[in-house]
């Protein structure tokens, strides 16, 4: 069996509730967006520290939006697509310059109309009111709305490397309970 029909077979059990073929299609998937974002990032200058954040953004994107994935057509496409869009939201957000990036990735950079944000947002929703009220707050400035550290620090009123760590611990939590395919 090839790894693409692999992975089209692991996401499809997944879809119909079979856990352990869903934490094993995250897992693979982890690996390659793993090297997908160091890639990219070393490219458009950035530091490969960021990858990990990319990598948990992107999982959680692959499994908020699972239900647009189409089982007749292959899945690493839909995957990379989704991982496209993370890093240019992470670039746009961490205040990179697109003059950085490479001219052969400028289709990237184009806007997609998503219409399955709303329901993306409510499963979201259902993810972080799941975590402690310091994680969800440390996530929901830093990752959503784009804040900096210091300033999630000043609003949460906690040291920097609090925040940080609670980001981290944070989206640990979330792709832990998402490969158990625990909602709240």
């Amino acid at each position: 069996m090839s790894r693409e029909a692999e992975l089209r077979a692991w996401m499809s059990a997944g879809l119909n509730g079979d856990n352990i073929a869903y934490r094993r299609l995250l897992t693979t998937l982890s690996g390659n967006l793993r090297a997908y974002f160091r890639g990219r990032l070393a490219r458009s200058g950035r530091s490969v520290e960021e990858t990990e954040d990319l990598v948990q953004e992107a999982l959680i994107a692959v499994h908020v939006r699972r239900h647009t994935y189409d089982p007749g057509r292959p899945l690493t496409p839909w995957m990379y697509a989704i991982a496209r869009y993370k890093l240019i939201d992470y670039l746009r957000r961490t205040r990179s310059s697109m003059a950085d990036y490479p001219i052969e990735s400028a289709e990237e950079i184009i806007a997609s109309d998503d219409n399955t944000t709303v329901e993306s947002s409510l499963d979201l929703t259902k993810l972080l009111a799941s975590l402690p009220e310091r994680m969800r707050l440390a996530i929901q400035y830093v990752k959503i709305e784009g804040l900096s550290v210091a300033e999630a620090a000043a609003r949460c009123e906690i040291s920097e490397s609090a925040v940080k760590v609670n980001v981290h611990r944070g989206l640990k939590a979330l792709a832990a309970s998402i490969s158990r395919g625990k909602q709240a």
